[in-house]
């Protein structure tokens, strides 16, 4: 009795526990992404102003973007500007408030926000005109935020479909031979040769969904359409006339008038729901499934091989070796077996490559968990900066297990310089890194662009690799050096074994370039959609496919790896320490040479500055792809290294 009243009283106790959690988890949301409730008469819980940030302008043209306030625009002069995270200031991200301020439901027609006027006979004028003409010239978008939504600007594509664009232009430019170009071809009315429109005007449509109405609403989009109007009464603009044209050639005084039309509609879409239409928009799901179907193939059949020889050839390998008694009969082997002598001798090199495995693997977890995250949704993109700031934290973060391993495969490869060792992994592989982005960052400087580091946040960045990761490293190389070397399952010979000349698919350089073709087959399309969203500016949200693509690279890596060190290792090579970090880390030379075909064949990047830019940034890049995958591949080669010899008797 008492036991079933005890039971009783635990069922009641767990139902409530859930009840309870069920609570907690309808009223919670990530940091800073909690929804606002707006009202047309201010309250304790519900706003009526409407505020409306601008980011940066960025160009497909160009890798420099620019501040708002670069731009010769209507702009508030004192007001607090929103604090950014690490993740937004690395990726040069300025976000800032705007003159455009709205108050709920309350619509406005042709609202007067400043204007801009440039004089003929002021350098100041000339200079600030030509900028925003070259802004023009290159297709500079705005990037506009409410609601912490992008603004967007939907248009129709082929097939009768809509894409919505996260961003909208400053202007159009028609060529002196008459041809529009970029959003010029919008309208008939952008027709003078060699003639800038800007597009000073906006109508805003903000949707806002609510249960009841008169009731709180939530923001759930926010479009706009931009057009252009050379306003007849400036202080009284009506918004009709012919577009405000802007002649390359500067002979007169010109007034710019900026306006803006804003208009409130009620929509079903829920708030959770209000990214959907952006994503949906972006047909890309089909191909990404194909992505994968295609990824699965390729590890399918080398799972199949690696299978094979694993459970047949290693099998009766392993059986035949170990039924062999006399030394007679075992001279006349050939095989894997002959070098287990010498397939643990340590490599040439061992200090760089014991580098090389220790940021590997401070890469790999920073990675693995970044994409984790991600999948969860905490890395969304309505969490700008987010995802970057997190790898640059784990990354930090993560230097203990990188001294660690670096440690302890240097020992056994009979390393004794253990400080020079420490300082390398410590100052190698990141210092390559800051120096090429340092570099880049001069030239950021130099252009004046918003994606320059502030010298602030560069000591924020250096005070975190030598104050946090650098110790890290030391104590991870502390523990490292204190363990015992590694003991391998057969003992190393002192005189080394000849190795016999190879045939030309068992040499060293073609198995390399052969092994990165698998595993670069992988990822080829995914990698299409991350350089779109890093240098044609999309939006990138699909990580569920990427951490899907990420496990399928892993798992090539170390088979494509695993297979090839088998075929060596029977041709009696056993150098297969940097071969097997070589062969999976040559897919980053593929990733290389695809960024290339990608530059020339899909951007319209022009200026010296951005080209420079580009190949800089894709360096940096290919290096942490090559650690990345190069010591997934020496990892899967060392555990089955250490298993065929460690079942094998050997004498």
């Amino acid at each position: 009795m008492r036991m079933r009243m005890w039971m009783c009283s635990c069922s009641r106790l767990l139902l409530l526990l859930a009840a309870v959690a069920l609570r907690l988890a309808s009223t919670f949301y990530l940091p800073g992404l909690a929804p606002v409730n707006f009202c047309e008469t201010q309250s304790a819980e519900c706003q009526s102003a409407i505020e409306l940030f601008v980011n940066r302008l960025d160009s497909v043209e160009s890798v420099l973007p620019y501040e708002y306030a670069a731009f010769d625009f209507c702009q508030l002069e004192e007001e607090k500007r929103p604090s950014e995270n690490l993740g937004q200031v690395l990726f040069g991200e300025r976000i800032e408030p705007s003159p455009y301020k709205f108050q709920f439901k309350k619509q406005e027609l042709c609202k007067h926000v400043c204007t801009k006027e440039y004089n003929i006979g002021k350098e100041e004028d000339k200079s600030k005109l030509m900028f925003l003409k070259n802004g023009m010239q290159l297709n500079y978008q705005h990037h506009w935020i409410i609601d912490n939504m992008p603004v967007t600007w939907c248009y129709d594509v082929e097939d009768g479909q809509k894409f919505c664009n996260p961003g909208f232009p400053v202007g159009c430019y028609i060529t002196k031979a008459g041809r529009p170009k970029d959003a010029c071809v919008i309208s008939t009315s952008f027709n003078e040769k060699d003639t800038y429109y800007v597009f000073n005007h906006v109508e805003i449509t903000i949707y806002y969904h609510s249960e009841i109405e008169n009731a709180g609403a939530r923001l759930v989009a926010a479009k706009l359409e931009p057009k252009s109007f050379k306003h007849a009464h400036i202080d009284k603009p009506d918004c009709s006339g012919p577009p405000m044209g802007i002649p390359n050639e500067f002979k007169e005084k010109i007034s710019v008038a900026y306006t803006y039309s804003i208009n409130f509609v009620r929509s079903p879409i829920k708030w959770a729901s209000r990214w959907d239409y952006i994503l949906e928009s972006m047909h890309h799901t089909n191909i990404q499934w194909f992505s994968i179907m295609n990824s699965l193939v390729i590890v399918l059949f080398l799972s199949g091989m690696v299978a094979m020889i694993m459970l047949r050839t290693l099998h009766k390998d392993i059986a035949r070796y170990n039924q062999i008694d006399s030394t007679e009969e075992a001279q006349e082997e050939f095989g894997w077996k002959l070098v287990h002598g010498d397939v643990f001798r340590p490599p040439r090199k061992g200090m760089i490559l014991s580098v090389f495995l220790g940021s590997g693997v401070q890469i790999f977890i920073m990675m693995f968990i970044t994409l984790f995250f991600a999948c969860l949704g905490f890395l969304s993109p309505a969490n700008r900066g987010s995802l970057m700031t997190c790898a640059v934290v784990l990354w930090v973060l993560l230097g203990t297990p990188a001294g660690y391993v670096a440690a302890r495969f240097y020992k056994s490869f009979g390393g004794e310089k253990w400080k020079t060792n420490v300082l390398l992994t410590s100052f190698l592989c990141p210092g390559i890194v800051f120096t090429d982005f340092f570099l880049m960052n001069l030239i950021l400087w130099r252009e004046g662009s918003s994606a320059a580091i502030p010298f602030g946040t560069l000591v924020a960045v250096l005070a975190l690799w030598f104050g946090i990761s650098v110790p890290l490293t030391f104590i991870g190389a502390y523990f490292g050096f204190k363990k015992h070397a590694i003991e391998h399952p057969v003992r190393i010979n002192q005189i080394p074994r000849q190795i016999p000349d190879q045939s030309f698919y068992t040499k060293s350089v073609p198995g390399i370039i052969m092994g990165g073709i698998l595993p670069f087959g992988c990822i080829f399309i995914q990698l299409f959609f991350i350089l779109n969203s890093i240098w044609s500016h999309q939006m990138y949200y699909m990580f569920g496919f990427l951490f899907l693509v990420f496990i399928i690279l892993v798992i090539t890596c170390s088979e494509a790896t695993v297979l090839l060190c088998y075929f060596h290792l029977c041709a009696e090579d056993y150098h297969w320490q940097w071969r097997s970090f070589l062969t999976s880390g040559f897919t980053a030379i593929y990733f290389l040479i695809y960024a290339i075909h990608y530059f020339y064949s899909k951007l319209q990047i022009t200026g010296t500055a951005s080209i420079i830019l580009y190949f800089g940034y894709t360096m940096i890049m290919a290096l942490i792809f090559f650690l990345f995958t190069g010591t997934i591949g020496f990892f899967a080669c060392f555990w089955f290294v250490s298993k065929i010899y460690s079942v094998v008797k050997v004498d």
